[in-house]
């Protein structure tokens, strides 16, 4: 049979998705010491910048709570949902911080720029522990109607609050509900080394955007704490904690021949809850017991990856040829209730 190609927006005529990937040859990326795998944990800092009517909305935020997804009530605010979101930059985020702090193990932050600006002292906290950033929207909202100019401001936003409030630009992007244009739109931001809009391998890639090469550190949406906050099957921190555990421990076992990476994606106002923040410990001293692990900051597995699985050339690719030729984060998908 002729080699497939790539799927055909209908829309645009142009590649929309590659669906190979590395196939069975994925290349080896020879993490520091020689590690079997590198593991990332990325807390997301969003509390005070979902939908609320205090910022200019017209429906409370739905999703990522306690409560798991509810039905918005236009006009309304929803203090209930508020202070749930308030425990994560009131209590949690000391609690999560604590749990690294003691271990000497050193997350990113998915920033989002309103969070960022109304609680400057989680900021503060954040870069004293030596976390990297990635921005994260102004807002914790979907962008996938946000018009394409404000979309752009909201980038720039998000990208100088983080600089103003910890001294460091964020080295990534990571949107979470993304529009069609918004890889497009961080590449043209400049000063991203990554996005993380994907969910689609055990190892970053490059692609072309714009007409160069751009590097995507898939995130992952399985090992993420909000399977708690759903009332899905992994609801109990025991059954959070072995998803991750077994996760790791295959990832282990098969870093022998082929090193792959882990993140570990974590919200303050749900793993910094009392109940849950064991589940964390638990893990962090699983994979603290192993010697062939590189846990590492986002930003430092970014660099590794273009020091070492540098791109093809000015627009190439090292998964497939088959990709994405607008640089478009796709069509808009929701998987579950929301992302994070």
């Amino acid at each position: 049979m002729p080699e497939q190609g790539p799927a055909v927006s209908l829309a645009t005529g142009e590649s929309a998705r590659d669906i190979v990937g590395y196939g069975a040859s994925p290349p080896h990326p020879h993490w520091p010491g020689g590690a079997r795998v590198a593991v990332n944990f990325v807390i997301n800092y969003e509390e005070g910048a979902e939908y609320t009517l205090l910022n200019g909305d017209d429906r409370p935020e739905t999703i990522l709570s306690e409560v798991g997804a509810s039905a918005p009530l236009p006009g309304t605010r929803d203090r209930i949902m508020e202070s749930m979101y308030e425990y994560g930059s009131r209590a949690g985020v000391w609690r999560v911080l604590d749990a690294f702090r003691l271990r000497g193990v050193v997350p990113t932050c998915y920033a989002v720029g309103l969070a960022f600006e109304q609680n400057p002292h989680a900021a503060e906290a954040f870069a004293a522990l030596g976390c990297d950033f990635a921005g994260h929207g102004w807002r914790w909202i979907d962008y996938a109607a946000v018009p394409e100019p404000v979309e752009r401001d909201h980038i720039e936003r998000c990208a100088a609050t983080i600089r103003s409030l910890t001294g460091r630009a964020p080295a990534g992007w990571y949107t979470g509900r993304p529009s069609a244009n918004t890889r497009r739109l961080a590449v043209e931001h400049g000063g991203f080394l990554y996005d993380s809009d994907a969910y689609n391998d055990d190892l970053p890639f490059w692609m072309p955007v714009g007409g160069r090469s751009h590097l995507v550190v898939p995130h992952a949406f399985d090992t993420n704490d909000s399977r708690m906050a759903r009332n899905q099957d992994l609801a109990a921190p025991d059954a959070f904690f072995t998803y991750l555990r077994d996760s790791f421990d295959v990832l282990y076992d098969e870093g022998e021949r082929a090193p792959k990476m882990m993140t570990v994606s974590l919200h303050c106002r749900l793993i910094g809850r009392p109940g849950r923040i064991r589940a964390l410990a638990r893990f962090l001293d699983h994979v603290l017991a192993h010697d062939r692990v590189w846990v590492c900051r986002r930003e430092d597995l970014a660099r590794h990856w273009m020091a070492h699985v540098p791109a093809a050339g000015p627009a190439g690719s090292t998964t497939a040829r088959r990709l994405h030729v607008d640089g478009s984060s796709g069509s808009h998908e929701t998987v579950g209730p929301g992302r994070g």
